[in-house]
């Protein structure tokens, strides 16, 4: 999720287990929900940050243990590239331990997860050959947060 600031452009990454990990938001679908609908709503429960849908960016697969069914569970989550409209990362909701504002170019380094760096990678790819210039052209109309608001 790509949050203009002047003339830099942050991911707001979710920070869990104590802030030791940080990820992209994400989550599952509810009945009746398109997979972009998904990803904005998540973004929008995990960061407070409302969201517009700009492009899709692919899916990932991965297991991990959850220790409430005491088995692993495969998930596949498919990710978008989303620009921020709204919302304050004061209002994330409980399911996340707070929201890290990373510079764009520093984020696949920062996320912990190896599937979420090759969706980063994909995002940047996307704005750099120019499909989301306009994105980042426009983003001081659209009314980017300012930089008070990044921790």
């Amino acid at each position: 999720m790509l949050v203009p600031v002047g003339r830099q452009t942050f991911v707001a990454l979710i920070e869990v287990q104590g802030g030791k990990v940080l990820a992209l938001p994400k989550g599952h679908l509810e009945p009746g929900e398109q997979s972009v609908d998904t990803a904005v709503r998540e973004v929008w429960e995990e960061t407070g940050l409302r969201t517009l849908p700009i492009s899709p960016l692919g899916e990932i697969d991965y297991w991990f243990y959850s220790r409430r069914q005491r088995a692993r569970i495969a998930k596949r989550v498919e990710f978008f590239l989303l620009e921020y409209r709204s919302g304050s990362p004061a209002h994330h909701n409980d399911e996340v331990d707070g929201v890290r504002f990373v510079p764009l170019h520093l984020a696949a380094a920062t996320v912990s997860y190896p599937g979420e760096r090759d969706v980063l990678g994909r995002a940047e790819e996307y704005l750099r050959n120019g499909a989301g210039s306009d994105l980042l052209a426009a983003k001081d109309i659209h009314g980017a947060i300012g930089a008070g608001a990044l921790p």
